[in-house]
């Protein structure tokens, strides 16, 4: 980096001296020549690292287990205090669900005894007995005022609990605030460290590489890459063209021709480097399949399709039906699994997105949540166990769900503002790459590159815009390589990942 008062220079050192430097503290030669402060105090720019360095070491702030147990004891304790007042809330509810039952029940027998013909002659002695106490009132009475004084021990209870739920909540906010201080010593150290730290998260681009685009004339519906970029396939139209992949070169290596129709997924196994391929009617699964996912063992694959069916399928010594679910009520467009892998989540054409768990005990996919949206959406992905984005066709929003830590439910938290557009082509699977903690989302005429932040925002690093809606492609698994093919350029495109 080089000077900003003489711009031809480069910074060479760092000013230490103990008051605020008129040059401030990054020095080129001429301004150490005019600073005027004790050579000692100036530091070359290395040496100030190391410097950094060795003070960071010796205050062993990395040696973090008591931090460590520390915190894990107090999740426990958490934990153990949801756990309790979960469990306490429950038997309340269970005992004055009692109650009312009990309640309904008597009454229901006395109406039924109101509301039908009965000829006393046909009653048992002791049932007779009964009607006998209900004529003389005695029965009656006894059980209007056992009712009274249930609903009014009802009524206390709830009195109470509202009271002491109130008393105990506010008690609990004025200890967290006298115990935990939003003005806590350190804050602002701790903020500036934080800014300090974010320095390192470089802007970046994908930047295309001109020179190494492929004319396509053929639709380019499905692009897949392997895990160690050196194979991307193609599904062009009912053709899967395989192309070798060097130093962000394509060179095409095979056409396979065995599909009848078009071809709208491809998937690459990392574990063997073998491709998964569906098209608009693979025979063994469904109609147009537009999705297939594989779990990271690759011994499970899940599909979706125009059936209005999601499919899961397990290795054996060959690839056997599971199951399926029937949930959605038109065509099921993109699925995503979780990083537990115990989880799926779905969106179709009902403007439906389904939570699906695995069963601990059997192991079958059983629904747990479905999401009504207000509109309908192609694409979504898990970002971690606890956060999913979900793009609607119509708008400028992404939608964020979160998990409620006390029902486990999905609920959506936030909205992410993107360009403005209504979505027409479906397909381009919606991706999160981990490695560098980004989102591709295309959406209308855009592909959106956005990071997923420290603090769990999301940041729109570059929106790259096409001039079509027909836009197909993949990133690679290290985030290193987009690739895709549209309609207006009718081109295969290569653009890497470049820090800036």
């Amino acid at each position: 980096m080089n000077c900003t008062r003489h711009i031809q220079f480069p910074i060479t050192s760092i000013c230490i001296a103990p008051h605020q430097c008129q040059c401030q503290r990054k020095l080129c030669i001429d301004c150490q020549y005019e600073h005027g402060v004790d050579i000692k105090y100036t530091i070359p720019t290395h040496k100030f690292q190391d410097m950094v360095i060795k003070q960071l070491k010796e205050s062993k702030i990395d040696q973090t287990s008591e931090f460590t147990q520390q915190r894990k004891n107090f999740l426990m304790i958490l934990f153990q205090t949801e756990s309790m007042l979960k469990n306490t809330w429950q038997q309340l509810q269970e005992s004055i669900q009692k109650i009312y039952d009990t309640i309904e029940i008597q009454n229901k027998s006395y109406l039924e005894i109101m509301n039908n013909n009965f000829n006393p002659a046909d009653f048992s002695d002791t049932d007779l007995e009964k009607l006998v106490q209900i004529v003389q009132g005695k029965n009656l009475n006894e059980w209007k005022a056992q009712k009274d004084s249930y609903l009014q021990k009802l009524s206390k209870v709830m009195d109470w609990w509202e009271k002491e739920i109130k008393a105990f909540n506010e008690k609990l906010k004025n200890e967290i605030k006298e115990q935990l201080p939003s003005d806590i010593k350190g804050k602002q150290q701790q903020n500036e460290m934080k800014c300090l730290s974010q320095v390192n998260v470089k802007a970046f681009s994908y930047q295309i590489i001109e020179a190494n685009s492929i004319k396509q004339q053929e639709y380019c519906w499905a692009v897949a890459i392997n895990k160690d970029c050196s194979i991307v396939a193609a599904g062009c139209n009912k053709l899967i063209k395989i192309y070798e992949f060097q130093q962000g070169m394509l060179k095409l290596n095979q056409v396979l021709n065995q599909h009848k129709n078009n071809v709208f997924t491809l998937i690459f196994m990392k574990q063997q480097n073998q491709l998964i391929s569906g098209d608009q009617r693979l025979i063994l699964i469904c109609n147009w399949i537009r999705c297939i996912i594989l779990n990271n063992n690759e011994d499970l694959f899940i599909s979706s399709s125009d059936d209005k069916t999601i499919k899961f399928w397990v290795k054996k010594n060959q690839w056997i039906f599971q199951q399926s679910i029937t949930d959605h009520s038109s065509y099921v467009n993109q699925l995503s699994l979780n990083e537990q892998q115990n989880q799926v989540i779905s969106c179709g054409y009902d403007g439906l997105i389904l939570v699906i768990e695995q069963s601990e005990t059997n192991k079958k996919w059983i629904v747990k949540q479905k999401i009504q949206v207000d509109s309908i959406g192609y694409r979504l992905c898990f970002i971690n166990n606890n956060l999913f984005t979900f793009q609607p066709i119509n708008g400028n929003l992404m939608y964020l769900y979160q998990i409620n830590s006390v029902s486990k439910q999905f609920t959506k938290s936030k909205d992410i503002t993107i360009n403005q557009g209504n979505e027409g082509s479906e397909l381009f699977p919606k991706q999160f790459i981990k490695q560098k903690q980004l989102v591709v989302n295309k959406h209308c005429e855009y592909v959106h590159l956005i990071r997923f932040t420290e603090n769990a925002e999301f940041k729109v690093e570059q929106s790259i815009q096409f001039g079509t809606n027909s836009i197909f492609g993949s990133l690679s698994d290290d985030g290193q390589y987009l690739i895709t093919w549209d309609q207006t350029s009718y081109q295969i495109q290569i653009r890497e990942f470049k820090e800036q």
